[in-house]
């Protein structure tokens, strides 16, 4: 086996680390808690206006992937590249950048997932569909358990293949996402 995470292909990764969903726990509203009071140790609280648990952890009574979601929101005048640094020293590895966002993870190590797994989300400030169909959902069971179908039947077909998991996903999630901001307007 290989030394580093970083030495591994996409494939290889994506055996050690595939898709688990699992029912509704609990916990997950603490953890995340307990690592918000821990990321504001090290993030620049004049440059974030708002930080979130988002993703289906977030949302009581579906089936998800026991990794917590946190979407940080930095104001527009600053660099997204000006949080980087406060999340590696948090302890999160930086998975993915372009000039509008940046994503983090923390719980993934050679042997596979940690206990707690959680990925930052950095977006600037009002890039946050994410929050807008997590209330959707939450204010509408029926359609988060028509959303926790879809993902159980993608489950099993694309466990060791995270994009196409997401891909799969992601028209589901943008209609869902359009409708809410309509039924939101002035929300965030």
């Amino acid at each position: 086996m290989k030394k580093r995470l970083s030495d591994m292909t996409l494939e290889e990764l994506w055996q050690l680390f595939p898709i688990i969903l699992t029912e509704h726990n609990n916990e997950w509203g603490k953890w995340y808690e307990e690592e918000l009071t821990y990321l504001k140790k090290y993030l620049p609280s004049n440059r974030i206006t708002h930080i979130n648990h988002i993703g289906s952890t977030s949302i009581d009574n579906i089936w998800a992937k026991p990794t917590i979601d946190i979407l940080v929101e930095i104001r527009k005048e600053y660099a997204i590249q000006s949080i980087k640094k406060s999340a590696l020293d948090a302890g999160y590895l930086l998975m993915h950048e372009d000039k509008k966002r940046l994503s983090f993870n923390k719980g993934y190590t050679i042997q596979g997932f940690s206990k707690k797994v959680f990925h930052l989300h950095v977006h600037y400030e009002g890039d946050n569909d994410e929050l807008y169909f997590r209330d959707y959902l939450r204010d509408h069971a029926d359609i988060a358990k028509k959303y926790e179908r879809l993902k159980l039947s993608l489950w099993k077909p694309y466990e060791h293949n995270r994009d196409a998991y997401t891909e799969k996903k992601t028209d589901f999630v943008k209609h869902y996402s359009d409708i809410a901001r309509k039924a939101y307007p002035d929300r965030y």
